[in-house]
């Protein structure tokens, strides 16, 4: 993957936080996510520790994957598969991603976890990513969060002080850009 950069706009503050997987329930996941090819092959080739951490009715890696496929400029490959929507009555909107589980964490990150790698290490980018998204140069960027902060399923919530966006996004930021990057970055925050 090409070396990431932010968006400007990452260095304003907002009155907005993060949600909290205890209230939100992994909102985000309804409705599945894009996955690299080179991703969808690291997760077939961990198999063994991720069946463990499925749900028994999804636990089988043919069923993980849908037949959508797309191309992604973005995307190390330039090829992105979809994970499997399933039905998923207790969730926020009825569905979700095939790889959440029951109290809301993602069979990917609880594997990786277990297997004492970075929580992250599985899980896709853009899962990662989100809320964050990519901007038309491929540099982070958060969208016009205004509309989200109220909507139920948002993965922001209103925040009574402005945060810097660099601050609300750390762990991520740190994941993609590399602690010395990210802290160059938090000295231009005004």
């Amino acid at each position: 993957m090409k070396k990431l950069e932010i968006n400007p706009r990452m260095l304003e503050a907002e009155l907005m936080t993060r949600c909290k997987l205890h209230t939100c329930h992994a909102a985000c996941c309804i409705y599945g996510v894009w996955i690299d090819s080179q991703e969808v092959r690291e997760i077939l080739e961990n198999v063994s520790i991720i069946q463990p951490e499925m749900p028994t009715k999804w636990r089988q890696p043919e069923t993980w994957f849908d037949d959508r496929e797309d191309t992604d400029e973005f995307s190390p490959s330039g090829k992105v598969f979809h994970s499997r929507v399933v039905d998923a009555p207790r969730h926020y909107g009825g569905t979700a991603c095939v790889f959440l589980r029951s109290d809301h964490k993602c069979a990917l990150q609880t594997a990786s976890q277990k297997d004492g790698r970075h929580p992250w290490a599985l899980k896709p980018f853009y899962c990662v990513l989100h809320p964050l998204d990519l901007d038309e140069k491929g540099r982070i960027t958060l969208d016009d969060a205004g509309l989200l902060l109220d909507e139920p399923g948002s993965c922001l919530r209103p925040s009574p002080e402005k945060i810097p966006l660099l601050v609300t996004f750390e762990p991520e930021l740190r994941y993609f850009l590399g602690d010395q990057e990210y802290e160059k970055l938090l000295l231009l925050v005004p």
